[in-house]
């Protein structure tokens, strides 16, 4: 049996007397894509902060690959081959386009703290920010202020950011939050073509999203798991259309 991409065990995360993550256990296979969803204030945002090291659990541990990261800074987890996305974009707005993705490359490219490197003379740099530029569709964007494109394409920027850190475990917040459908379409379809053999873990409040994506799916009720499995049988599950899904469901409908 392989060893899961993440693995959550006994997690707990308590703030003061208030309980918002109460022993989750979790794994999701390597190449999977798996989302998490639930009503507002059912913890799935403290989870991914958990999962990425901005919280430290009161309690239980996170693994990646078997190994155990519990307590570690974002950025040792980071390097250990993990990134995510916010739900509040987050780009560097007073610089363009092509240099928020080189930023995102020079660590996973060696350069880390080459300082005597002339960045802008690294030829392996430019082109593999050119390849992600092109990937994520802002090429003709590239010498732009971040700052200055539109919401989704600001979001396509933060998932170019995100995998350009070279990582094979994704995190999305709520990529598609605020856009209209047709911008839903295309980021679904750049979050297809990025995560390509990669393993994705998704938070969205946009059910079409979740069941147009995910592998599995796991619901998250009060800090607690209630289901995780195929999108059809979570479809279909009579304790998560009580909990969650049916009145989401009927919301969309309005």
């Amino acid at each position: 049996m392989s060893v899961p991409a993440i693995e959550l065990k006994n997690l707990e995360k308590s703030f003061g007397l208030a309980k918002i993550i109460q022993g989750v256990n979790l794994q999701i296979a390597k190449g999977e894509r798996h989302a998490v969803i639930g009503p507002n204030g059912a913890g799935k945002s403290t989870l991914f902060n958990l999962i990425t090291g901005r919280f430290a659990p009161t309690s239980g541990g996170v693994f990646l690959y078997g190994e155990d990261v519990t307590g570690m800074k974002p950025f040792e987890i980071n390097r250990r081959g993990l990134s995510r996305s916010f739900q509040i974009t987050n780009i560097f707005p007073n610089m363009t386009v092509f240099e928020n993705i080189r930023c995102g490359l020079l660590w996973t490219m060696g350069y880390r703290y080459s300082f005597w490197h002339m960045i802008g003379r690294q030829q392996d740099v430019t082109e593999k920010a050119e390849e992600i530029l092109a990937q994520i569709n802002l090429t003709q964007r590239r010498n732009e202020l971040a700052g200055t494109l539109a919401y989704a394409e600001q979001r396509a920027l933060e998932i170019g950011i995100t995998i350009a850190g070279g990582a094979d475990i994704i995190l999305l917040d709520e990529p598609c939050a605020g856009m209209s459908h047709s911008e839903t379409d295309l980021i679904v379809d750049l979050i297809r073509k990025v995560t390509e053999d990669k393993t994705l873990l998704i938070v969205e409040h946009d059910m079409g999203v979740i069941f147009d994506l995910a592998d599995k799916i796991s619901v998250l009720i009060f800090g607690e798991v209630i289901e995780s499995s195929t999108p059809d049988v979570v479809r279909a599950s009579a304790i998560v259309k009580e909990a969650y899904l049916g009145a989401s469901l009927e919301e969309e409908a309005v």
